[in-house]
């Protein structure tokens, strides 16, 4: 496989065993002593055990923090500012799923600001409080293909005092080098792997049909939705085809780089029950995307039958594409309900209505959403009824 270095929308360094680059990032951007921040179950692999080792060879004393959660809390911001700060870092190295990219991003940013992390919440002007000058340097190294934290200007953290999960948000979020290696990838389990990729599908999906004109995310979302149709599967099935790894990973970038667009209800109903029900971002995604696609169709008809025929789908409407998402998650094992991972008694849907239309995907949504149509999706996908 080829090496490819790419500078957009940020510098990234692409192909199989691009880790061993990672020496070389921290000097590019004058990181004398990096914090890596990640998960404990990737902190013990070798992968990071790798990492460490070639770091210090390279003269690079590395600093490491690894108490991050999977639906990552301000608690872990707040303990790997401590150490960055205690330990007198100079830079981050973000490492891992979503939940390891989003912490290692907000704490290079909060590790220069007096003001608590939630005043920075991605509302109006909000970043505009922050001290620009004082962000530390951001090198990310994904390991799954989901999220694309690492192509993101934003981290999604929760709040523990008030169960809601934030969307953090400044421009320097964007990290100064990406390091995507397929490699590191390929031991990833069939299951995070799907669920991962649809999550890329739901980024794609969502800014694709966010309104408002933006035709470069338009083109990068329509390429994402196509490369996960024609990759996802195959990487699902044979964990080792590194050509599909390194697919799957450009995607999630991309679904990433696109949805500075918008979003939409997919995410405005996952993040809710991620922070309550501590569902798998993904999953729920999954899950919720063809009740979402099926509330908004009367606005998103035309852009999905666009979809069908870019990806040469043999039925080329609407419904055919429903019927090729649902058959898709078939094939990944994703269920088709939210009752299959949440038992009724545990979906407080009154209150998950009234945080995801607070969300702030939902303003990217092309439909006008309320509370009442909030819970419709809800009692929706409990119950398996498309509409």
């Amino acid at each position: 496989m080829q090496k490819y270095n790419w500078n957009y929308p940020t510098t990234m360094w692409v192909g199989e065993n691009r880790i061993k680059d990672l020496g070389s990032a921290c000097k590019n951007l004058n990181i004398k002593k990096p914090l890596l921040v990640t998960d404990s179950g990737l902190a013990k692999s070798d992968i990071i055990q790798n990492a460490l080792s070639d770091l210090k060879k390279n003269g690079i004393p590395v600093e490491l923090y690894s108490n991050v959660v999977g639906n990552p809390t301000g608690t872990n911001v707040n303990e790997g500012v401590k150490i960055f700060k205690n330990d007198n870092c100079d830079g981050v190295i973000a490492f891992g799923g979503g939940s390891g990219l989003d912490v290692g991003k907000a704490i290079a940013f909060m590790s220069g600001q007096t003001l608590p992390i939630w005043d920075f919440e991605d509302v109006g002007d909000n970043w505009t409080k922050a001290n620009s000058d004082k962000i530390s340097p951001i090198i990310a190294v994904p390991t799954t293909a989901g999220t694309g934290s690492e192509t993101g200007r934003a981290s999604v953290i929760l709040n523990e005092e008030t169960g809601v999960k934030n969307i953090i948000f400044h421009p320097k979020f964007l990290p100064s080098i990406v390091i995507l290696d397929p490699v590191l990838t390929v031991g990833l389990p069939a299951k995070i792997t799907a669920a991962t990729g649809m999550d890329a599908l739901a980024h794609c999906l969502e800014a694709y049909c966010s309104f408002g004109y933006h035709p470069m995310a338009d083109g990068i979302a329509l390429e994402g939705i196509r490369i996960i149709d024609k990759w996802l599967l195959r990487a699902v099935e044979n964990g080792s085809d590194i050509k599909a790894r390194m697919n799957m990973l450009t995607a999630a970038s991309m679904g990433s780089t696109a949805f500075q667009k918008g979003l939409g209800a997919i995410h405005s109903l996952s993040h809710p029950v991620n922070a309550l029900n501590n569902i798998h971002h993904g999953l729920s995604n999954a899950i919720f995307m063809p009740y979402v696609l099926t509330f908004n169709k009367d606005v998103i008809e035309e852009r999905i039958i666009k979809i069908c025929k870019y990806i040469e789908l043999k039925n080329q409407t609407f419904d055919g594409f429903i019927q090729w998402v649902l058959n898709l998650r078939k094939k990944l094992n994703i269920p088709h309900k939210l009752s299959d991972v949440i038992e009724e008694k545990d979906l407080k849907i009154d209150r998950l209505s009234k945080m995801a239309l607070v969300d702030p995907s939902t303003g990217g949504n092309p439909k006008k959403l309320t509370e009442a149509d909030m819970k419709i999706m809800y009692q929706h996908s409990m119950s398996g009824t498309l509409f």
